[in-house]
């Protein structure tokens, strides 16, 4: 018998009967039914209750490596011990459960620190885009009410003049601040801590039982939905919601295995630690509860970058033994395409996941052939379904390159027309999506919730089909579709067709008023290093895939990566922008 014959036919058995596998009775991945806001659901029922039981569980791993930036080191233990003296000291100044605390820093071993001291006090922990500016953190302070920050220097000097514009703040702790600052609402974080190399010396906590108790349902984030139209709002997630998403994504990786024809993996404290390189924002949803969290919950180490850098990334994955990294797209497409990729040793490679923006059918076969003992994942999320909602795994992946895959089985997705009406599988309408992932709504805006959420249900704007199998694609978001002519254009579809193409890097079709037409598309590319292509070449290239009506009427090509918000999607009002400048 050959290895192909002896290799079992691809998928071994349906998502169904998969599903059913996964969640029997007494399992790891056992569902049950709940209530959650007066919705029934099903739920994971062995997943913890709350993030502070998650906590508790990591500190079996103290001793391993767990925070690591540039010269800085901080193990679990280390990590976890500053978290609680923090958090200590936080409800000894007042903070008190239901209290907003609001982290302002980029990706620094603090932040992780800051993030679950806030959690263990029953606080609301509300992240802001490290990105805005101070009117736009102004914003976030004032909308969520924040009474602490939590902030590294470079913020705090972008904040320092809105600071009086925000009344609900009471104290600031600065990181990274070379010297004291003169104002007695300010402290400078390390003065409670230390810095990250001094963790190793506090002493781990005793016991966590002094710290008030939460719920499953209790609120325990706000996050701040990307806002690439009008002011962005803050996304209320409950604890519930967070780890329902990690129980997501372990049902996946155990699916990938069932359809292959093979039993999943149990979990082993014993196996060696997964490294991840993080460059994705620790206050983007996927930063945040598909990474960062459950990292501590299995003893990962997490490898950060100032910013992200495809030769430095390079050096870290041979260096800390990198197993996993990913984000958005654009990131696997630099380590695969970067001209010095073949010098480093890669081989720890073991998944590569990614999301947020679309992903060229082509590039899981790159990864694939680059890293053909890795898995390679895409999914799709958003800040209101507490990060990654459905996934398309390792086979599935491969042979469904297009799609963003299937939902758990703790969640549901339907297609639903303009009119409200359920739509047959294959047809192109809004996607709808309900599970426990589903965040209550955004904070203190009545109007936007009832607009968004329905009976468990959130409306996510986005244009999509479901097929037999029950994969789901994106077609594109609702309020990006151009209308040429009367004909609809769906922007990721002919984006997908220019990242057909060997030389595109980088692509986003956007449109431009036309007198008669009313719309029409143009794309907007940035080439892989060393690469070529003219615009007739690449209008041509669509033209083979699509209708004339979609291919692009001009391409314009980008010196750089094209612009992007925190979550690593393409901002296209801010392209706009800079195409419609009259120097351009």
């Amino acid at each position: 018998m050959t290895d192909a014959a002896a290799k079992p036919a691809f998928p071994a058995m349906s998502i169904e009967q998969a599903h059913a596998l996964l969640t029997q009775p007494g399992t790891l991945l056992e569902i049950g039914e709940a209530e959650v806001r007066g919705v029934k659901m099903r739920v994971w029922k062995a997943a913890p209750p709350t993030l502070h039981d998650i906590f508790a569980l990591s500190a079996a791993f103290g001793a391993r490596d767990h925070l690591v930036f540039e010269d800085e080191r901080a193990t679990i233990g280390g990590m976890r011990a500053a978290a609680v003296v923090l958090a200590r000291h936080l409800i000894a100044g007042g903070v008190k459960p239901g209290d907003r605390v609001a982290i302002v820093m980029r990706n620094v071993p603090e932040w992780p620190v800051a993030f679950w001291a806030g959690v263990l006090t029953g606080a609301i922990v509300t992240p802001l885009n490290a990105w805005w500016t101070g009117a736009e953190l102004e914003y976030g302070i004032c909308d969520s009410g924040a009474a602490t920050l939590i902030v590294d220097i470079e913020r705090y000097e972008r904040l320092r003049e809105h600071l009086p514009n925000c009344p609900s703040v009471k104290k600031v702790y600065v990181s990274r601040a070379k010297e004291e600052i003169a104002d007695p609402a300010v402290a400078r974080l390390e003065s409670i801590v230390g810095g990250t190399n001094d963790w190793a010396s506090l002493a781990p906590p005793a016991s966590l039982e002094d710290f008030p108790k939460r719920g499953p349902d209790d609120d325990v984030t706000i996050f701040y939905t990307s806002g690439t139209t009008g002011h962005p709002k803050g996304a209320v997630i409950s604890h519930r919601n967070i780890i329902s998403n990690i129980w997501n994504g372990a049902s996946a990786q155990a699916r990938a295995f069932l359809r292959r024809g093979e039993a999943p993996p149990q979990p082993d404290p014993s196996l060696p630690q997964k490294a991840f390189l993080v460059s994705v924002p620790f206050f983007h949803a996927t930063g945040c509860f598909a990474v960062m969290i459950p990292s501590l919950m299995r003893g990962d180490k997490l490898v950060m970058q100032r910013k992200f850098d495809g030769e430095a990334a390079l050096e870290l994955i041979q260096k800390e033994r990198i197993s996993h990294f990913g984000g958005v797209p654009t990131i696997a497409w630099q380590i695969i395409e970067h001209p010095r990729v073949d010098e480093f040793d890669l081989s720890s490679i073991e998944g590569i996941a990614y999301g947020g923006a679309p992903a060229a059918p082509e590039l899981v076969k790159r990864i694939k052939a680059r890293f053909p003992k890795s898995v390679p994942s895409q999914g799709w999320g958003m800040t209101e379904t507490s990060a990654t909602a459905v996934s398309n795994v390792a086979e599935d992946y491969e042979r469904k390159p297009s799609s963003t895959g299937v939902p758990a089985p703790t969640g549901e997705a339907k297609i639903v027309s303009l009119e409200g009406q359920d739509m047959p599988r294959g047809e192109v309408g809004e996607l709808w999506y309900k599970g426990p992932i589903v965040v209550r709504g955004y904070w203190q805006k009545p109007e936007a919730t009832a607009e968004t959420f329905v009976d468990g249900w959130i409306k996510t704007g986005d244009l999509a089909k479901i097929d037999e199998e029950g994969f789901i694609y994106i077609v594109d978001r609702a309020k990006d579709m151009l209308i040429r002519g009367g004909e609809n254009i769906y922007c990721v579809e002919v984006e997908n067709a220019i990242y057909d193409h060997p030389a595109i890097m980088d692509a986003a079709v956007i449109g431009r008023p036309h007198q008669i037409l009313g719309e029409e598309p143009i794309a907007v590319v940035h080439l892989k290093p060393g690469m070529k292509t003219t615009s007739d070449e690449l209008r041509h290239h669509v033209a083979q895939k699509l209708a004339a009506f979609k291919v692009p009427v001009e391409v314009i090509f980008w010196p750089e990566t094209l612009p992007r918000n925190a979550n690593g999607k393409i901002v296209k009002k801010e392209l706009k922008k800079q195409i419609e400048q009259p120097e351009f």
